[in-house]
């Protein structure tokens, strides 16, 4: 038997899709495992929409996810415009067969139609009037009777009485085809033997599947799988959710954790872990194994998966990774930023970060003037009773101290234990003097890199602002 052929075919008509990437990697796999082909097919025929810049966004945006056109496996792009006169071709020898028709109704008549007779929709009117061609008519196909039966590897066996299946438009009235009978005959042309795609064109797959028959071809295996819905269980929408892949690619979303993640909406590798590489989820990825269930895409979720990804990086790769979010719009003057220093740092971002784009906010003490003091944690933390001694000990303290993590701690330690404190609370003062935060990277580490006479000018700053 020949190697089966899957196709991924997007609309250029906007930012890439989430929902599309977990679609283009489900299509990917299959094609590696089973030694198959991935078709990537532009379906650009809504011209009024459509942009050369978004068609190269998806093709960049599958090459960062690592479905790369140069791949033996990857076939295309190939472009649903230039395919129009064979999209004629078939709806014309379809009507040739008995098998279409014209019809001249407008959209107000069959409107007023179905209002009268109480159907919505068309309800077959010019199937037997002979018509043929003509200014704004349409020619519609002839759904047979019966019942049309849609094997799905995800769905199971889905039925379709066809009287609930109006005869579509195949040709609109200006003679351009529609996107059913377009998808159908470059599907065939392409000799695709897998349709993968989500669960919302299910309801168009019994039409799609009668003209696969009509036209003389055995339909291909169909598969629908859950589509992703926000924290509200609502279909992701581009106008409500954060749905563009180039987002969060430009947030730090490292390519292998958005992989990673993507491939477990709607399935799961074996064992009690997700974090899986890609040559795994590529042996055990089934499509019988996909559930029902829309897939909640959860954007915390992902975030965490992304921070396991992080911390899996060589501290070479951290840093090369980095680059780019350190340069352009960031806190600090260009001419303050020094690779070294954010070099010496780096160990202590990178197990706290859930994205490449929180760098600059965890990093910017080192490399502005003054720290940038978050009003509410200076009024939390000095506040306390203990904040000006704790403070002053540490002037003292830091200028004879052997300069070093652990003698910067040392310092801090014999204060606490001298008023019978915790660590925690009384490295706060110290942090926000330091950084201008409460959070950060660890403390005695970044005093460290940050040194001696800058760390005790803070503190001095600090401790003039609070008397």
């Amino acid at each position: 038997m020949d190697a089966p052929r899957y196709r991924f075919a997007p609309s250029p008509t906007g930012f890439f899709h989430v929902g599309g990437a977990r679609t283009a990697l489900y299509n990917w796999a299959l094609a590696l495992r089973t030694g198959g082909t991935f078709v990537l097919r532009i379906e650009d025929t809504d011209e009024s929409r459509n942009s050369p810049e978004w068609t190269q966004g998806i093709i960049d945006a599958l090459a960062w996810l690592g479905i790369e056109s140069t791949s033996p496996r990857f076939e295309g792009p190939y472009f649903q415009s230039a395919n129009a006169e064979l999209h004629r071709v078939a709806a014309l020898r379809l009507h040739a067969e008995g098998k279409a028709y014209w019809c001249d109704l407008t959209a107000e008549q069959i409107q007023e139609r179905a209002k009268e007779s109480g159907r919505q929709g068309y309800d077959g009117y010019s199937r037997d009037r002979g018509l043929g061609p003509g200014p704004g008519h349409v020619l519609r196909f002839r759904v047979p009777e019966g019942m049309t039966v849609v094997d799905d590897l995800v769905r199971g066996r889905v039925e379709f009485q066809n009287d609930t299946i109006e005869d579509f438009v195949l040709l609109r009235g200006n003679g351009s085809p529609m996107f059913l009978l377009a998808n159908v005959v470059d599907d065939i042309e392409m000799r695709i033997t897998n349709v993968v795609r989500a669960e919302e064109h299910l309801p168009n797959t019994p039409k799609q599947q009668l003209l696969w028959e009509a036209l003389g071809h055995a339909p291909p295996v169909w598969a629908h799988v859950p589509v992703l819905v926000n924290e509200q269980r609502k279909k992701l929408s581009k106008r409500r959710d954060k749905v563009a892949l180039e987002q969060y690619r430009a947030e730090g979303i490292l390519a292998d954790a958005m992989v990673n993640y993507l491939m477990t909406l709607g399935w799961a590798p074996a064992g009690d872990t997700e974090i899986v590489p890609w040559s795994r989820i590529v042996d055990e990825f089934r499509l019988e194994d996909v559930n029902h269930s829309p897939a909640f895409f959860d954007v915390k979720k992902l975030s965490a998966f992304n921070g396991d990804y992080v911390r899996m990086l060589t501290p070479a790769e951290f840093i090369d990774a980095a680059r780019p979010f350190l340069a352009g719009d960031v806190p600090w003057p260009a001419d303050r930023f020094d690779q070294s220093v954010f070099d010496s740092a780096a160990p202590l971002i990178q197990t706290r970060i859930g994205a490449l784009a929180d760098i600059p906010a965890m990093v910017d003490f080192l490399f502005l003037a003054d720290p940038k003091i978050d009003p509410d944690a200076w009024s939390k933390t000095m506040a306390t009773e203990y904040a000006a001694d704790v403070l002053d000990a540490m002037s003292e303290g830091l200028r004879g101290c052997a300069w070093g993590a652990e003698g910067i701690k040392a310092v801090l330690d014999a204060f606490t234990e001298s008023r019978g404190l915790k660590l925690g609370k009384t490295q706060a003062p110290v942090r926000v003097a330091v950084t201008g935060r409460t959070v950060g990277p660890p403390l005695f580490e970044s005093i460290e890199i940050l040194g001696r006479e800058e760390t005790l000018r803070r503190i001095a700053a600090a401790r003039s602002r609070l008397t």
